[in-house]
């Protein structure tokens, strides 16, 4: 599963770059998606990788993540994380599950270093070191 984080807002955006972001659930800054890496999402990470940090997420951080930030549509029945992260790599859908498909995040504890690539900023590529990331916007 890939984590993708928007990082940058919409001031000054090309259209068909708002578009695709807006195609993986990315409309707003410091909003996260978890998906599939397929062949067509990795096609839509490749050309909007200027403007969100993304990488692979470990289950522990996932599970954290849906315990803080994921939203239930029916707000009346508990969520069990660790189930919903299984049923999620069988191949049910958000949908299927009646969980909101994307998070809220916070900005992240101690700053953005500097809107570079990641080596020595935050936009682009963390492979394993998202949950880094994710863990400080929680």
């Amino acid at each position: 599963m890939i984590c993708i984080i928007r990082i940058r807002g919409r001031v000054g955006i090309n259209e068909r770059m708002n578009e695709t972001l807006n195609r993986l659930r990315l409309k707003r800054k410091f909003a996260c998606v978890v998906i599939k890496d397929t062949k067509e999402n990795l096609g839509m990470i490749k050309k909007v990788k200027d403007f969100v940090a993304f990488g692979k997420i470990s289950d522990g951080i996932f599970e954290k993540l849906l315990e803080k930030r994921g939203k239930l549509a029916d707000t009346k029945t508990k969520m069990d994380a660790r189930k919903i992260i299984e049923e999620l790599k069988k191949g049910k859908t958000y949908a299927d599950l009646k969980i909101k498909p994307f998070f809220r995040l916070h900005p992240p504890r101690k700053g953005i270093n500097s809107k570079l690539p990641f080596p020595k900023g935050v936009l682009g590529n963390h492979k394993d070191k998202i949950d880094n990331l994710v863990e400080r916007m929680l």
